[in-house]
């Protein structure tokens, strides 16, 4: 099993910088006028660049290469809280020499039903775990800032 940490610093309101393990910088905003993207929208574009890599792979495979591609992601969320998305459509578009349609449709549904695991995650009930401890900075990890709350994003 592979265990994955995204450790997220507040830098005010609801304004936050997320660093991956590998090094990465994760601008997260719900501030207006916002300089990153709000959570869900992070969510859309995960499922939407996981399945387009295994779409990518699964018809370079089937020496059907993309020439042209791209994934459009809508989500509809309910209006009432915790506003979760009750429907997500990913629409693939594609086109290549020797591109047929229904290559194309089968390696969205492979990915969609056995290979991305964004999508394998938003289909499945997931044990959420929430812990509350008090702040050391002695173990942040993520970051090289005093954190002291500001930060160059």
């Amino acid at each position: 099993m592979t265990t994955k940490t995204i450790v997220l610093h507040h830098l005010c309101g609801h304004r936050f910088i997320g660093h991956t393990e590998a090094g990465d910088r994760i601008p997260v905003d719900g501030d207006q006028p916002a300089i990153g993207p709000k959570p869900t929208d992070l969510l859309l574009a995960a499922l939407g660049s996981c399945t387009a890599y295994d779409v990518i792979d699964i018809m370079a495979k089937k020496r059907q290469p993309l020439a042209h591609y791209r994934i459009e992601v809508v989500g509809t969320q309910a209006d009432t809280h915790p506003r979760r998305f009750t429907h997500i459509t990913v629409t693939h578009y594609g086109a290549g020499p020797a591109v047929t349609e229904a290559a194309l449709a089968r390696s969205a549904e492979l990915s969609h039903t056995r290979y991305c695991a964004v999508a394998a995650t938003l289909n499945a009930e997931i044990a959420i775990k929430t812990v509350v401890e008090p702040w050391d900075p002695d173990q942040v990890m993520g970051s090289q800032e005093d954190n002291s709350g500001s930060s160059n994003v």
